[in-house]
């Protein structure tokens, strides 16, 4: 694909954009974006693609699995802006990210295999000191007790929320897998099954799938950072400056 356009150095907006399954539009977008470097335009106003941008393409293609459309475009923006610097920073931010999601994940593994019935009278709490420890907002914990993640009992006194030592259990791992991308629709039921079971069978599939994930989005970055290295062994900065 890539090295069809090569050969023929100008290359027609239509075919760099089919041949990586884009719309000629979007091609623009991402030219207006500062994901490719600026197209030289003929005297009628048409522009003028090359090889060089479609590595640009590319490499923007490549990163965005493991990066993100976001990030991936922050790291050609800077490229093509000739802050290489400021590219590689983005990807050792994006590399330390799924560290501290693998981390994360150890945890909930961790987490999951620790998982016993607890006492109640022991480690109950309010709502304001379990939002501190989680970093979430007291607003949060009452979403997720609609949600049906958490069920504390109320004060008869104060009718504040209590939270059990099986209720900070519960938010503890709703809040590690909110992290790992899941959705309360999906969590409810598993922490309701360990619940009602006194077991964490539900979350193994979850937990793999989670791990996979993972693997998935550390070779895709493999596979960005091949492609951009290519763009940047190309000399995008010093095309432009000439």
């Amino acid at each position: 694909m890539a090295q069809n356009l090569q050969r023929s150095g100008q290359v027609r907006p239509v075919d760099l954009a089919r041949s990586h399954g884009l719309s000629t539009q979007a091609v623009r977008n991402y030219e207006a974006a500062g994901i490719l470097p600026a197209a030289e335009r003929t005297p009628h106003g048409y522009r003028t693609y090359t090889s060089l941008h479609a590595q640009a393409l590319h490499a923007f293609l490549a990163l965005v699995p493991g990066h993100g459309h976001q990030t991936a475009t922050s790291i050609m923006q800077a490229v093509n802006r000739d802050a290489t610097e400021d590219a590689l920073r983005l990807i050792d931010e994006s590399h330390a990210q799924l560290l501290d999601d693998r981390r994360t994940l150890e945890a909930v593994e961790a987490a999951v295999g620790d998982l016993e019935p607890l006492p109640p009278e022991r480690g109950e709490m309010f709502v304001g000191p379990l939002s501190r420890r989680l970093g979430v907002r007291p607003a949060t914990l009452r979403k997720w007790e609609r949600a049906g993640v958490v069920q504390p009992r109320r004060d008869r006194q104060t009718g504040y929320r209590v939270y059990s030592a099986a209720d900070v259990r519960d938010a503890l791992l709703a809040h590690q897998l909110r992290r790992g991308g899941y959705l309360l629709e999906q969590i409810a039921p598993l922490i309701t099954q360990v619940r009602s079971a006194g077991g964490v069978a539900p979350l193994e599939s979850m937990l793999g799938d989670w791990r996979a994930r993972l693997s998935a989005r550390s070779r895709a970055m493999l596979s960005g950072a091949a492609a951009l290295d290519a763009y940047l062994a190309a000399g995008p900065c010093r095309a432009r400056a000439r």
